[in-house]
């Protein structure tokens, strides 16, 4: 297996740049996710790893390799895309197979490896079944699959379990972790859905139009955002915002009656910012006052309620699932200034 080191990497597609100077390393064995709204260039970057797009400048090196000007089948890389893209007429077996086969192994060598995929995805019973007999999920795990027994340095995943439904997303992400604690493979994963990024990733990359936010462990990038943009895109549900301003060396909230002291320096008077809390980590007071209850969800072990202020700022809280919380109500918040963020509106750079 070989880690992947992107060196300045650059992608034009005419006058129009799509990505803009990617320096990243992932490390051998890593779980690295790209994550980020449509758009944003994540599969494309994938994409020219796998060399399926053409990189306008800058390296891109798998292992010690420098494989920008490669083509795709002397890389070392295998994909699993969207789409399945399965032979109807070939059993699982020989779908699996069909890689190895065309490149001229042995019987034995193709039977082998198609068995020990087979074992580690759980689909033995299946070998013998035509695509058309599967659900999804299995259709997904043949795909994984056809990958495995090929052995590849490093294995690319875009967006593949979003054709799925609810539930089998939540099993094939357990899946692919479990095969991913296998086979220490280096795994690069592309998803816009930020709970798949936090649930697999060692690694998580946040990109916005063609450039990287900011790259750590999940929970790094939970718990110490460097600005409004990633605050904002991991946590589920999105974490709040409410404007306000410095002015006279202090901060106000507009929403708020009182502002409680955060341990970050201050900016110049004037500028303008925005408060940063995440749902969890507000409390509703039903003693209090400045925000009004539009809607209680009500799911069991946790309820969401959703507020508004005076100011026209909406709120999500989450709450236990006891709450006795009633829509229509006047309410107050807290929250522990330790949780808080702070973010210049003007850059959208966290304040620290």
């Amino acid at each position: 297996m070989s880690g992947v080191t992107l060196s300045n990497v650059i992608k034009k597609y005419g006058e129009t740049q799509v990505i803009h100077g990617i320096d990243l390393e992932i490390d051998n064995g890593e779980f690295c996710v790209f994550v980020g709204p449509s758009g944003c260039g994540k599969s494309t970057l994938m994409r020219m790893v796998a060399g399926l797009e053409e990189t306008t400048s800058g390296k891109i090196n798998i292992g010690p390799r420098d494989v920008t000007r490669r083509d795709p089948s002397q890389r070392g890389v295998a994909m699993v895309f969207q789409t399945y893209a399965l032979y109807p007429h070939m059993t699982v077996a020989e779908n699996m197979g069909f890689g190895l086969k065309m490149n001229g192994h042995p019987k034995s060598e193709i039977k082998e490896k198609v068995a020990e995929a087979a074992r580690i995805l759980k689909l033995e019973p299946l070998l013998d079944r035509k695509p058309k007999a599967l659900s999804g999920g299995q259709r997904q795990r043949v795909a994984i699959g056809r990958t495995i027994v090929r052995g590849p340095e490093v294995f690319l995943f875009d967006e593949p379990l979003s054709n799925l439904d609810a539930e089998l997303r939540v099993d094939m992400r357990v899946e692919i972790a479990s095969l991913h604690k296998q086979i220490g493979a280096t795994m690069i994963y592309v998803t816009h859905d930020q709970v798949e990024a936090m649930t697999l990733a060692d690694k998580i990359v946040v990109l916005r139009d063609g450039r990287i936010e900011q790259v750590g462990k999940p929970l790094e990038l939970y718990r110490d955002p460097d600005n409004r943009f990633v605050a904002g895109f991991i946590g589920s549900p999105a974490m709040n915002f409410l404007k306000g301003q410095v002015a006279q060396g202090a901060l106000k909230i507009d929403a708020l009656p009182e502002t409680p002291a955060l341990d970050v320096r201050l900016p110049a008077d004037g500028t303008k910012v925005e408060l940063g809390i995440r749902p969890e980590h507000l409390r509703i007071d039903p003693e209090g006052q400045g925000f009004r209850l539009d809607l209680i969800e009500k799911l069991g072990g946790i309820s969401y309620a959703y507020l508004h202020a005076g100011t026209g700022e909406r709120l999500i809280v989450a709450t236990d699932g006891e709450s006795e919380l009633t829509d229509d109500m006047d309410v107050g918040i807290s929250f522990d200034p330790a949780r808080a963020f702070l973010f210049d509106t003007g850059t959208g750079l966290r304040l620290r």
